[in-house]
């Protein structure tokens, strides 16, 4: 899979997002000298962080013939300057399930892919190259 961010010429810190399927448009804050059109990368790693725990709390669910239809996962992030340096997630979760359901959707929360990476559980390469264009 392939993702490629192209800056928007003409503007301060607008990025394109296309991943072969979808597109979306990335901005930073007015604070940060952007206009604030679209969501910054760091809140984007936010939103992935919130929609894999519920996700994953969803699939583990469903496999289980629990019903977490209204399934909802907040995360808020504390910054140190502009680099996130804490992720808070809270669940929420429907009414009709037991304590050991909550404690074992809780478990699997902590188990999405996002959470592997941000946390260090998953050993990710990561390189970078320069091309002229």
């Amino acid at each position: 899979m392939r993702v490629v961010a192209r800056r928007r010429q003409g503007f301060a810190h607008d990025v394109d997002i296309e991943d072969g399927s979808h597109s979306l448009l990335v901005d930073e804050p007015t604070a940060a000298g952007g206009d604030d059109v679209g969501p910054s990368p760091t809140r984007l790693l936010a939103a992935g962080l919130a929609s894999c725990i519920a996700i994953t709390i969803e699939m583990y669910a469903e496999r289980k013939g629990w019903d977490v239809s209204a399934v909802e996962v907040e995360v808020e992030v504390a910054y140190d300057g502009f680099v996130p340096s804490s992720f808070d997630a809270t669940i929420r979760l429907p009414e009709g399930l037991d304590e050991e359901q909550r404690r074992r959707l809780l478990a699997v929360s902590r188990k999405c892919p996002v959470q592997k990476v941000l946390s260090g559980a998953t050993a990710v390469e990561l390189t970078h190259r320069i091309e002229t264009v």
